[in-house]
C-alpha cells in the first residue's frame, strides 16, 4: 500500500531532505584527486550531524556507512574504505537522512577532476533521464509512465537501463512501496495522488544493463565493467508540478 503524507509529515521530510541534499552537495565538492572514500563517508556524517538528522543508510540491512560511494563501473552500494579517488573517476554518491522518523533519499554523479567526454555525456544523459521522467510526475498519471520516460531517453541516447534495481516510495521507511523501475511500458500500475513520496533514481549503464553484486554483499556493479551513473531525489507529488525536497 503506497502511503499519502500529511502535511505534518511531509514537513518532516523536508527537512530530512534538505539535510540529506547539503551532505549530498558537500561529498561532491569532496570528490578530488587523492581523497579517500572513507572521507567522503565522514564529511556526510558531519554535514548530516550539522542538520540534527540521522544517517538512514549506516546499519540498514547491516551497511556499515553513513553514504554509498560508488566509483566508476561500480553502480550503487558501494562501501567507502581505503579506496583514493583519481583523475578521471566518476563517483555517484548516494545520501539518506531521517529527522523525525521520515527520511530523504538523494543521489548524484561527480566528476573527479578532469573526464573523460563519453563520461560526462553519461553523466549529463542519466540527470536528464530523471528530469523527463519526473514531467510525469503528476496527479493523475500512471506510475510506469515516469518509468517508461526514464528508459526510453537514456535508451535513445544510446545507454542501457539497470533493471535489477529500481526507484522506490520513502517516508516513515527509506523503502516503502511502490517499486519505480526505470524502463517499462507507459499506462501502467497506480494512479499518482498528491501526497505521494516518491525516490526516483535512474541508474543508466555505459554497456550492458546486466550487473552483478561482489563479494562484500553490496556493491553493484556493471556486468561488463563499463562506467555507470546514478541520480535520484525525493519527489513530492502535489496537484501540480511535482516538488522535489532533496533538491
Amino acid at each position: 500500500m503506497i502511503s499519502i503524507k500529511s502535511e505534518q509529515e511531509l514537513q518532516l521530510m523536508r527537512q530530512a531532505g534538505k539535510a540529506a541534499a547539503a551532505a549530498r552537495d558537500a561529498a561532491g565538492k569532496a570528490c578530488l584527486p587523492g581523497v579517500t572514500t572513507a572521507e567522503i563517508d565522514q564529511i556526510v556524517r558531519k554535514v548530516l550531524a550539522e542538520y540534527g538528522a540521522k544517517p538512514s543508510f549506516l546499519g540498514y540491512n547491516g551497511f556499515p556507512a553513513a553514504v554509498c560511494v560508488s566509483v566508476n563501473e561500480e553502480v550503487i552500494h558501494g562501501i567507502p574504505g581505503k579506496r583514493r579517488l583519481v583523475e578521471g573517476d566518476i563517483v555517484k554518491i548516494d545520501v539518506g537522512a531521517e529527522i523525525g522518523g521520515y527520511h530523504g533519499d538523494t543521489a548524484a554523479t561527480f566528476a573527479v577532476g578532469k573526464v573523460s567526454p563519453d563520461a560526462l555525456r553519461l553523466i549529463e544523459v542519466t540527470k536528464q533521464s530523471f528530469y523527463e521522467g519526473i514531467k510525469q510526475a503528476r496527479a493523475g498519471q500512471r506510475l510506469s509512465d515516469i518509468s517508461h520516460a526514464i528508459g526510453a531517453y537514456a535508451e535513445a541516447n544510446g545507454y542501457a537501463v539497470v533493471k535489477d534495481f529500481t526507484g522506490h516510495g520513502v517516508g516513515a521507511k527509506l523503502h516503502e512501496a511502490p517499486s519505480i523501475p526505470n524502463y517499462g511500458p507507459p499506462g501502467r500500475g497506480v494512479r499518482l495522488l498528491p501526497g505521494m513520496t516518491l525516490a526516483i533514481e535512474p541508474m543508466i549503464n555505459m554497456g550492458t544493463h546486466q550487473v552483478f553484486i561482489l563479494a562484500d554483499g553490496w556493491t553493484v556493479i556493471t556486468a561488463d565493467r563499463s562506467l555507470s551513473a546514478h541520480y535520484e531525489h525525493t519527489v513530492l507529488i502535489t496537484s501540480g508540478e511535482p516538488e522535489l525536497l532533496t533538491e
